[in-house]
C-alpha cells in the first residue's frame, strides 16, 4: 500500500517501475496503470514485473515491504541493480543493515492508505515521510529524494540525522500497534483518554514514558513527543486501523519483532527496565503462537 502511494505519485514526476511479488499484480499494473483516489485522484502509467531482470536499473529503489518480508525483498535485489541507491521505508529499527554495500536512505512514513486492488490505492492520511542518510550516504542525495517526493504531491522532510525522528515513530508505533493488536481497537479517542482509572490512555501514556526513557539512555533527543503525536492522531476524526491490528485479525505474522521487540532489546542494551513493553511484546508473540497448528 505504501509502495503504491509512492509509485503512483512519483510516476507523475519521474519514470517509475514497480517490482511485484506476483505476476498477476504486474499484469494488472501494466494493463490498467495505478489508480490513486482519496486525497488525490489520478491514474499513473507504470512499468511492472515480478522479475527485476525485466525492469531497467533505477537510480533509486524504494523498498516498501513490511519488515516481515524485508529479508526476502533484500534477497531478490542481491546482485541486482548495483548502481541503485536504496530507500528503506520500514517500521522499527535495523532495516538498513540488510542492504550492505549500497547507498542507503533511511525513511519512516506516517502517510497511510487503503489498498482496494492490485491497481488501486486510496490515499487517506497525508502526513510526512522523514528521510535521512545511512552510513556514508551523502545528505545531498537525501535532499534530492525528499524534493522529488514533495514535487510528486506527497509530504517529506530531510534530516541529516534521522535517529531522533526514527525513535519518535518507533515509540509511537511500539505503543499504538501493540495496544491496538491486543485490545482490538482502532487508533481512536480511547488511546488519549486519561480522566478515569480504567481509561486506555493511562496505559498508552505509561508505555510512551517507558520508550522515552530508553531513547534518553541511548542518547537520542526525540524529534517529536510520541504522546503528543498520539493525541494529535486521535483528534483527526478518522478511525485508523494500525497494521498490527489488521495482521492479528487476519491471523498473519505481525511486525512485533521489529517494532516492540527492537525497543525491548535496545532497553536491555542500555539497562532501562521496560516491563510494560516487555509484557505487550510477549502477549502479541503469544497471540501469534495461538494460530499455529498443534
Amino acid at each position: 500500500m505504501i509502495g503504491s502511494l509512492f509509485a503512483g505519485h512519483l510516476g507523475r514526476v519521474a519514470e517509475v517501475s514497480v517490482l511485484t511479488r506476483r505476476e498477476e499484480h504486474a499484469r494488472a499494473l501494466n494493463e490498467h496503470g495505478l489508480t490513486v483516489s482519496g486525497r488525490h485522484d489520478f491514474v499513473t502509467p507504470v512499468r511492472a514485473a515480478a522479475d527485476p531482470a525485466e525492469l531497467p536499473e533505477p537510480e533509486l529503489a524504494i523498498v516498501a515491504t513490511k519488515t516481515t518480508e524485508l529479508e526476502a525483498a533484500a534477497g531478490r535485489l542481491e546482485g541486482v541493480w548495483p548502481g541503485a541507491a536504496v530507500m528503506t521505508v520500514q517500521n522499527g529499527l535495523g532495516a538498513e543493515a540488510v542492504f550492505p554495500g549500497r547507498r542507503v536512505i533511511s525513511a519512516v512514513t506516517f502517510m497511510s492508505g487503503t489498498r482496494h486492488s492490485d491497481a488501486h490505492v486510496e490515499y487517506i492520511l497525508d502526513t510526512e515521510t522523514w528521510l535521512g542518510p545511512s552510513g556514508d550516504t551523502p545528505f545531498e542525495l537525501v535532499e534530492e529524494v525528499a524534493g522529488l517526493i514533495v514535487a510528486s504531491g506527497l509530504k517529506a522532510r530531510a534530516f541529516d540525522d534521522l535517529r531522533p525522528a526514527q525513535w519518535s515513530k518507533l515509540i509511537f508505533n511500539a505503543t499504538v500497534n501493540a495496544v491496538a493488536a491486543l485490545s482490538g481497537l482502532p487508533h481512536d479517542h480511547h488511546f488519549a483518554e486519561r480522566e478515569r482509572l480504567g481509561d486506555l490512555g493511562n496505559l498508552v501514556f505509561d508505555l510512551v514514558e517507558e520508550g522515552k526513557r530508553v531513547a534518553s539512555a541511548a542518547g537520542v533527543d526525540l524529534h517529536e513527543d510520541p504522546w503528543e503525536m498520539n493525541v494529535l492522531a486521535t483528534q483527526r476524526g478518522s478511525r485508523h486501523y494500525p497494521s498490527m491490528l489488521e495482521d492479528v485479525e487476519a491471523r498473519r505474522p505481525t511486525e512485533i519483532e521489529h517494532i516492540t521487540g527492537a525497543l525491548v532489546r535496545e532497553a536491555a542494551r542500555v539497562g532501562v527496565p521496560v516491563p510494560l513493553h516487555a509484557a505487550l511484546y510477549s502477549l502479541v508473540k503469544g497471540r501469534e503462537a495461538s494460530w499455529e497448528p498443534d
